[in-house]
């Protein structure tokens, strides 16, 4: 049985490329502005914000995994490292015990308070504001249809789409 391949043409082409090249190139541009900011990597202020952003800033090793799209084996990498510089720390879960919790410390919540602006500034400077306004809702709905595809069973749901009211 032969397969044919339904390969791109040119339009599809043009926006596929240029997809990826923003996803290869804004990840380095925001892990910049971040290092120089605030000593911490897109990949730590991510993780930092999702605890800031919960009750107690704290959250299960499971459900910050999810939040942050990581495999245990990395966040717990990643925690052990923001741990020995005092920015977040493990706890048991109050109501179970084999639960681990990772809360933000008051310097990961000042380091969050102090990376923020500026990522906010950089976020706006090479994605927002290059957008025109009828643009961003259009770069909205089109990561709602590939996240429709990647992530069918809404496992990131939460994560995404908090500030859609």
């Amino acid at each position: 049985m032969t397969v044919t391949t339904p390969w791109l043409d040119r339009r599809q082409l043009r926006a596929w490329i240029r997809l990826r090249a923003v996803a290869e190139l804004l990840p380095g541009v925001l892990d910049a502005q971040l290092r120089h900011d605030a000593d911490v990597t897109e990949f730590e202020y991510q993780l930092m914000a999702m605890l800031s952003e919960a009750h107690d800033r704290a959250l299960p090793m499971t459900e910050l995994a999810r939040q942050v799209n990581a495999t245990l084996p990395r966040l717990s990498h990643v925690v052990t490292r923001l741990s020995g510089r005092g920015l977040v720390e493990r706890r048991p879960h109050p109501e179970d015990r084999r639960t681990t919790n990772v809360r933000l410390t008051d310097d990961g919540w000042a380091t969050v308070q102090h990376a923020a602006p500026g990522h906010v500034v950089a976020v706006r400077r090479h994605v927002i504001d290059t957008l025109t306004d009828e643009q961003v809702d259009q770069l909205a709905a089109i990561g709602d249809a590939i996240l429709a595809e990647l992530d069918p069973a809404g496992t990131m749901e939460a994560t995404y789409t908090r500030y859609d009211t």
